[in-house]
């Protein structure tokens, strides 16, 4: 009897003991995310998908080095949903993680965390340390690549004693910025097809002719250029297992990687515009973040993930490595050089930045420079003397801080600086600026519709040495950013949910910046563009909102077209002054998310831009049909507000777009407005907009 009880209660704590440990190892684990280095004078940030429980102090954590305990200021941030390590001397360091930190119920994935602080950023000595940084950094799930001094940032346009004829619309004066079509004023060139470079003779606006087209025949694709004198400057891709213009295509037999994209810069001289000679040719593997080009010297940024990590474990040095391509130095493809590849402090993403330099005038020899760092870009800002890349880190779907890396340029010779941490995501490029040595930026943090993690936004202003000096934070709550304009002493942003902030900022003091205005108004601004310096143009859609039959919230949907003009002269009290709605709902130009398809003419105040306008259908359904299809010019002024000076677009028999007849871009060239679209060229007088020619492709 006693035996057989003492059998029972043994076997009750044997399968006590065996649910223990399987509870055990079931246990919800708490992950850990952190970037594996950081530089000197910068902090470290810790990131837990899980709250440390509140009794826990930070000191309770502990940094060593060398096996020894090290002072180190820790604290907690986001709710104890992260820790940071303030800065440290350069050396390799473990933060230790007690047990106990998440509750009992919860266990941490690591006991310890291994990272090091650097003094500067270096090239790697081997390829073991490339191997090293994609065994630790796992893939954050973002699922694209988002495609972005002296002088002030103002959009770039013909005026005054300038050329009289139209200039890309760009962010920062004297920082060229690429096009599907450019003008030198007697011709058009342009890339619209993507196929060949197109140059037509528009020096007689009533007789346009042909002046040449390059077709591209091995592989090669172009999307955007540059038009230097009697230089055009390409930019575009090919695949890598395609051969290059001068490549010999069993050269390129071995290629493993046949789907990887290939980013190329071409030159031709076009001293004779009916016979263009490719001159020049210089590339890297990846897809294009973006473009700049200042004076001679083109600057090209791509993103490259190596895509046989996944499947092959232990992939070769060849995988690993960047592919190069530079006409004047080998007839092939080949990998990056270990001394021009280096590892970001921060970096949190299994991919590579490269950075290639070119001097168009170098002719065929020399005059390039490439680069790479391990570490995703995905926007670009470039002012006279910097270049700034952002890449997203993405702890969880509640915390998402954005990296800022800050390089130095001096002509073909791009150099890293340093680095910053941000909360928040960045938009795009007009969310950031330079000026007077200080770099400002705005970003959204949280989620909209997520009550655990609201949507706010942040401005922060960081000094030379990427330190913040000032922010305003919790703007907008439960609202994010659609448009910023950053403009001297002056930022401008605008958020929407239900309605359309208009915040002013007075940023004149970097360390005390200051709201000064918000206006709220239907409708949105995709883009902000500046009139002078006390009015804005928004480009943007009005807004309808509908009751919510299920109750609660009002649905907002999107109307036509619209155009604010808005009145900033006093700063506390923003204006919108006059608006134009165009069509309705599914109306819609490229210039609202790309500012580079904006027509400007300075002495006459016109604005313009292709539109496909869209009108509620009388069908059921409540469908919209394409109703016009062209473009639209405006006068805008002060004075007058919003006029309408030429309506271009035509009647549309069907119930899509023949993107073939799609007008891309507006150009003009003396008194004369050309209209660009894949399958024509028309020219418009521009006194009246009377008709001239139309030249078929």
């Amino acid at each position: 009897m006693n035996t057989g009880r003492w059998l029972v209660v043994l076997g009750a704590a044997g399968t006590i003991g065996i649910l223990v440990l399987i509870s055990f190892l079931f246990w919800p684990k708490v992950g850990i995310t952190s970037t594996k280095s950081v530089l000197a004078g910068q902090s470290l940030n810790i990131y837990f998908t899980a709250p440390v429980k509140k009794s826990m102090d930070a000191s309770q954590f502990h940094v060593t080095k060398s096996n020894k305990k090290t002072q180190a200021e820790l604290s907690y941030g986001n709710g104890n949903t992260s820790l940071q390590i303030g800065e440290l001397q350069p050396g390799n360091y473990t933060l230790h993680i007690p047990s106990n930190s998440f509750g009992i119920w919860k266990r941490a994935e690591d006991k310890a965390l291994s990272f090091t602080v650097l003094e500067s950023v270096q090239p790697v000595n081997s390829i073991k340390e490339i191997e090293n940084f994609f065994e630790r950094i796992e893939p954050q799930g973002r699922s694209e690549i988002m495609m972005e001094s002296s002088t002030e940032d103002k959009a770039s346009s013909a005026s005054g004693g300038g050329p009289d004829y139209s200039q890309t619309n760009q962010q920062v004066a004297g920082v060229d910025e690429a096009d599907q079509v450019k003008t030198d004023g007697d011709y058009l060139y342009e890339v619209l097809n993507g196929d060949g470079l197109i140059i037509t003779d528009i020096r007689n606006p009533k007789d346009m002719v042909h002046a040449s087209k390059v077709d591209f025949t091995d592989g090669f694709y172009a999307n955007e250029l540059y038009v230097d004198q009697d230089k055009v400057v390409l930019i575009g891709g090919q695949n890598l297992n395609a051969p290059t213009s001068n490549t010999d295509s069993k050269m390129m037999e071995d290629r493993m990687m046949s789907m990887q994209q290939l980013s190329v810069i071409r030159v031709y001289d076009v001293t004779d515009r009916t016979n263009p000679k490719l001159i020049r040719e210089t590339g890297a593997e990846g897809y294009v973040i973006g473009t700049r080009k200042i004076g001679p010297y083109v600057y090209m940024i791509t993103n490259n993930q190596p895509f046989l990590w996944y499947d092959h474990p232990v992939p070769a040095e060849d995988q690993l490595l960047p592919k190069v391509y530079d006409s004047s130095v080998e007839q092939k493809v080949q990998s990056l050089a270990l001394d021009k590849i280096s590892i970001l402090p921060g970096a949190m993403e299994p991919s590579y930045s490269i950075i290639t330099t070119l001097d168009i005038e170098s002719g065929e020899k020399g005059g390039v420079n490439t680069k790479a760092y391990l570490g995703s870009g995905e926007q670009l800002y470039m002012s006279a003397d910097h270049l700034y890349l952002t890449s997203t880190n993405y702890q969880d779907q509640h915390q998402n801080t954005s990296e800022v890396y800050k390089f130095a340029l001096d002509k073909t010779q791009v150099n890293f600086l340093q680095t910053a941490q941000l909360k928040g995501t960045i938009l795009n490029q007009f969310s950031m600026d330079e000026h007077n040595g200080y770099f400002r930026t705005v970003t959204t943090e949280g989620n909209l519709w997520d009550e655990r993690n609201k949507a706010k936004n942040h401005l922060f202003i960081l000094d030379e040495n990427m330190k913040q000096v000032g922010s305003v934070e919790n703007l907008a709550v439960n609202e994010r950013i659609y448009s910023a304009r950053f403009l001297g002493d002056k930022a401008y942003m605008v958020t929407f949910r239900e309605t359309d902030p208009l915040f002013v900022m007075d940023v004149a003091d970097p360390n005390n910046p200051k709201v000064l205005g918000e206006l709220k108004i239907p409708g949105f601004s995709n883009y902000l563009h500046p009139l002078d310096e006390g009015h804005l143009i928004g480009f943007g859609y009005e807004t309808i909102a509908k009751k919510n039959p299920q109750g609660g919230e009002p649905i907002i949907q999107t109307g036509g077209m619209k155009i604010s003009l808005f009145d900033v002269t006093d700063f506390a009290n923003p204006k919108e002054t006059d608006t134009e709605i165009i069509g309705g709902q599914g109306t819609y130009s490229s210039v609202q998310d790309d500012h580079h398809a904006l027509f400007i003419h300075p002495s006459r105040n016109l604005y313009g831009f292709p539109v496909s306008i869209y009108q509620q259908s009388e069908r059921e359904g409540g469908v919209v049909d394409l109703q016009r299809s062209g473009a639209m010019i405006y006068e805008i002024t002060v004075e007058k507000g919003i006029v309408q000076a030429a309506d271009l677009t035509q009647r549309m028999t069907n119930d899509y777009m023949d993107w073939e007849k799609e007008i891309r871009r507006l150009l003009y060239s003396g008194d004369t407005v050309y209209t660009i679209s894949p399958n024509e060229v028309r020219s418009y007088a521009l006194n009246g907009f009377a008709p001239l020619d139309t030249l078929a492709k």
